[in-house]
């Protein structure tokens, strides 16, 4: 009975531990499907980032990939509601990337 509950301890505990990319994308204003899994392999490809950093996601990827797929009906159907992407969506609807004051209008010909 011991063995079975400290076996069970150890377990969860792995289980909370692990996804913390999938965690921390989901928690931010991050959209789209798989955020922690694209978090975690864009910092496993980034050269600044230091070996002990990238040992510690290589062993949370595969946690994070199984909470990112649990996750994914949510993921679907979930939209970011922050101001900087809604500023991001009007400017790509509206093309005006880096324009603090939009250009006037020329003479009319």
């Amino acid at each position: 009975m011991k063995n079975d509950l400290l076996k069970l301890t150890v377990f969860s505990g792995m289980v909370m531990l692990g996804g913390c990319s999938s965690v921390m994308s989901h928690t931010g204003g991050k959209e789209g499907t798989y955020p922690g899994t694209r978090a975690s392999a864009t910092m496993l490809g980034d050269d600044d980032t230091n070996w002990g950093t990238k040992s510690l996601v290589a062993l949370d990827m595969p946690l994070t990939a199984m909470l990112d797929t649990l996750l994914l009906p949510w993921d679907m159907f979930r939209t970011d509601t922050s101001v900087k992407s809604r500023v991001e969506k009007s400017e790509r609807d509206t093309m005006a990337t880096n324009a603090v004051v939009p250009p006037a209008s020329g003479p009319a010909q």
